[in-house]
């Protein structure tokens, strides 16, 4: 592992690219020269399994953390996200990274980001699920993480499961537009009692943390009764979404088993297939999945 005295915190785009480019010859047989982990910061365990793991499989690493305002509606948390930096740095230092790129938003939208250039992906993959009730997220997504493919031109990005559906849209925008590097997915890190680690579970108060780990027993819950054939999918989904949205404080948005592959919903329980969650407890929304194999 690499001294945690070397990260380096770079801020430009320009500066950026002057250590691309000084980092340009051949890696070593077998082993990628750049990897990088796009975060927006606030960082936890689950984002240091996708930095230790690049550490590991890559010559270099870069972590991006930039709180990025196209992916927030106008009704959304974008100033209330958590933003710890400080803390941030020194983890990724622990964990070995080599650099560490935070733009200020002028860098990346220096016209701003409204009127900037923006890249669209399927409607089938980005307009359901969370596409449905954050208009216009993935949209801000898929921007960004091409923004930051260009800039840092990475031979793989690596990004967590726990947002199946991201993950599937940046892997079909990849194929689409004949990006030249690896996607990988890293399997979702959970608490003792189940419930996904996010940058959003600080803003939970101590009564909601101890409710929030019921979203990963209601995955659960659709998977086993969906697979003993006791039930059908349907009647699993309303009897788990019903119970779940009686809860005291949850409000369900949507609980779904979808094929893996093009998230198109399943009338039938079969393998593979991913059970996707989304509810809000009190102010915070949260997110699961679950991947049945």
């Amino acid at each position: 592992m690499r001294s945690s005295t070397e990260t380096r915190v770079i801020e430009t785009i320009a500066d950026m690219r002057v250590w691309r480019e000084s980092v340009r010859q051949p890696g070593e047989k077998g082993k990628p020269q750049v990897g990088l982990v796009p975060t927006m910061g606030a960082l936890h365990d689950g984002h240091m399994t996708l930095v230790r793991k690049a550490v590991r499989e890559c010559r270099h690493v870069v972590v991006s953390i930039f709180v990025n305002p196209m992916q927030f509606g106008p009704n959304e948390d974008f100033d209330r996200y958590p933003r710890t930096f400080e803390n941030d740095i020194q983890l990724v230092r622990e964990a070995g990274a080599e650099v560490v790129f935070h733009p200020a938003v002028t860098q990346l939208y220096p016209d701003g980001h409204g009127v900037a250039t923006k890249v669209v992906a399927p409607g089938e993959l980005t307009e359901r699920l969370c596409g449905q009730h954050r208009p216009g997220h993935f949209t801000g997504v898929t921007t960004v993480v091409l923004k930051l493919f260009s800039i840092m031109q990475p031979d793989v990005a690596y990004f967590g499961e726990k947002d199946f559906q991201q993950l599937t849209i940046i892997k079909r925008m990849s194929k689409d537009l004949d990006l030249p590097l690896d996607i990988v997915g890293v399997p979702t890190v959970r608490e003792i009692d189940g419930l996904a680690l996010s940058s959003r579970n600080v803003n939970l108060t101590s009564t909601e943390r101890k409710r929030a780990s019921e979203l990963y027993k209601t995955l659960c819950f659709v998977r086993e009764e969906s697979l003993s054939g006791r039930r059908t999918l349907e009647e699993v989904l309303h009897v788990a979404g019903d119970r779940l949205n009686k809860m005291p404080e949850f409000s369900l948005q949507y609980l779904e088993a979808c094929d893996p592959i093009t998230l198109a919903p399943l009338k039938t329980a079969q393998t593979p297939m991913v059970i996707l969650v989304a509810a809000k407890l009190g102010s915070v929304r949260l997110i699961d999945n679950l991947l049945v194999t």
